[in-house]
């Protein structure tokens, strides 16, 4: 978040943690969030945005998202580490509860086939990945190829190295050095790495 540009506020109970952190951070409070009296010195309630990043410590993570609620913060973000962990979670009034070790874990799986350098899945089933082209479509137009109705896929864009971005069109000229984003059922999406 820090290196995004957003101007973080931290808070661990563990003081030579504090301390790592401190020279990286704007700013970094020695306190234990699970108390809602030490939570207070941080002044929780002042920002737009709370993040509970505590996920081997089940019962902390829980007294901290509902601190934070009742604080106010209008917007919570929690990391869980079961079903179960963000069924509490959500109970207690945490706006967006994630599985980030899950949803890495995931598209790690979907990477491993040397096709796919990126790989975003929506909840539906549908995905958007960057991907290396397949054989059967280096030298050929989008056009040529069909391979919306081929594959059930759309061809976003392509970018050559040291290229700009260029939105797919039926014209579009598939080559080795291209990288496509491709969207699509993920069931599809697979289909078409899996080619060689």
């Amino acid at each position: 978040m820090d290196r995004l540009g957003y101007r973080v506020h931290a808070a661990e109970s563990n003081g030579e943690v504090a301390e790592r952190y401190s020279r990286k951070l704007v700013r970094v409070q020695v306190l234990d969030s699970t108390d809602p009296e030490e939570l207070r010195k941080a002044k929780p309630q002042d920002f737009r945005v709370a993040v509970v990043g505590i996920g081997t410590n089940i019962e902390g993570s829980l007294l901290t998202a509902g601190n934070l609620v009742d604080a106010g913060v209008p917007a919570i973000w929690a990391k869980a580490v079961s079903v179960e962990h963000a069924r509490l979670l959500e109970r207690i009034g945490v706006h967006h509860v994630v599985f980030p070790e899950a949803e890495a874990g995931g598209r790690v799986a979907h990477l491993v086939n040397d096709k796919m350098e990126g790989y975003i899945e929506f909840e539906d089933g549908y995905a958007i990945v960057k991907m290396r082209p397949p054989q059967e479509m280096i030298g050929f137009t989008l056009g040529e190829t069909d391979i919306r109705k081929k594959y059930g896929v759309t061809v976003v864009g392509v970018k050559a190295p040291g290229e700009d971005f260029t939105h797919a069109v039926p014209e579009t000229k598939v080559g080795q050095h291209h990288i496509m984003i491709v969207s699509g059922p993920s069931k599809h999406i697979e289909q078409l790495a899996g080619r060689p």
